[in-house]
């Protein structure tokens, strides 16, 4: 694996992260702490968390319960300085928390102190603010969202912002953080941050944190040009599409255990929207690719997302230590020429699936 710098820091991270949003849920304790220690063993220094996290269901009893679990480890262990870890705020909108309160420099102090108490920590390496208060093209809201129908101003967004990084600078003094970054975010949000940060003195944005797939390309324009004039690199997640660039569930099939099966056991049915059939039709050209050369399809994925010139560090999750290893075995996978091609052959073939 490479080793990647965060942003304009010095924080150094490899170019792939343990993804932990299922630690308390689908992956129980013991099983989280096994997966900790086997990213570490096999290379890995990079973790992503969340104070909302688990989800698959996300439960108000829930809230926290990752972070926790993390923290009992680092005690345990006494490994924390193994890991960079980043973790992150949740947005406007989020029952469970602060009663959906969005993020201003009146929730950070009691938000930050939660999570490095429950991480057993006294700094966070990289803290990210979940998703934007005023809305959000992410989470298949880019087929609904309309700026034009928000009722924050500019005004109303700028001064928000201003007061978060304010908020977040105070943070940055007394030493709880020490980066700074976004997700679910847009070139002109992202851009914002960037131009109030120089204005003030607040921390800059090192990292964006949106989802990036094979199947989900959305970064490709405004965001990849963002990141490469003003080094603010990309974060990706859900880089197999919750599961489906496996070819897991071609067919129809729901294996159990799934993020699909247990989905569906509390009222899902599509992974959040990416289930079309549209998906599974481009999910089987790109099978096709891996057989022709050879590759793990698995392997192939997240050696891509890694090609990408803006890529900071792909995260990925792993319900089980097997999924884990196997994701392992192919972290020094290199794709060639030819297999670049025919993965933008596919895309151009099958683009936005869902």
């Amino acid at each position: 694996m490479k080793m990647k710098a965060l942003g304009q820091t010095d924080i150094m991270v490899t170019d792939l992260c343990l993804g932990t949003m299922t630690f308390g849920a689908q992956t129980d304790v013991a099983g989280a702490h096994r997966q900790l220690d086997m990213a570490l063993d096999g290379g890995l220094n990079f973790l992503d968390a969340a104070e909302m996290y688990p989800v698959n269901p996300i439960r108000a009893e829930t809230v926290g319960r990752t972070e926790e679990i993390i923290g009992e480890w680092f005690a345990k262990t006494g490994r924390r300085n193994d890991y960079v870890v980043a973790t992150k705020h949740s947005g406007a909108g989020f029952a469970a928390v602060r009663d959906g309160a969005p993020i201003s420099g009146a929730t950070l102090d009691a938000t930050i102190e939660g999570s490095l108490k429950r991480l057993q920590t006294d700094c966070i390496d990289l803290y990210q603010l979940h998703w934007p208060n005023r809305g959000s093209y992410c989470f298949r809201q880019n087929w609904t969202y309309d700026p034009a129908a928000s009722e924050q101003t500019r005004a109303d967004v700028l001064a928000n912002m201003e007061e978060v990084l304010e908020g977040l600078k105070a943070h940055v003094a007394k030493g709880n953080i020490r980066a700074f970054g976004l997700s679910n975010e847009s070139a002109w949000g992202t851009a914002q941050w960037l131009q109030l940060a120089e204005k003030t003195g607040g921390p800059r944005v090192q990292t964006i944190q949106n989802e990036y797939s094979m199947l989900y390309r959305m970064y490709d324009t405004d965001l990849a040009e963002l990141s490469h004039y003003e080094n603010v690199g990309l974060l990706s997640y859900s880089p197999l599409a919750t599961g489906l660039l496996t070819g897991k569930y071609q067919g129809g099939a729901a294996p159990e255990a799934s993020r699909l099966a247990v989905s569906r056991s509390h009222g899902g049915d599509d992974l959040g929207g990416r289930l079309t059939e549209r998906a599974l039709a481009a999910v089987a050209a790109y099978l096709e690719v891996a057989k022709r050369h050879d590759l793990d399809p698995v392997h192939m994925t997240l050696a891509w997302c890694n090609t990408r010139p803006f890529m900071a560090s792909t995260i990925f999750g792993a319900t089980s230590e097997a999924q884990l290893a196997h994701i392992l075995e192919g972290k020094d996978v290199v794709l060639s020429d030819a297999v670049l091609a025919d993965i933008n052959a596919v895309h151009k073939a099958h683009p936005m699936p869902f």
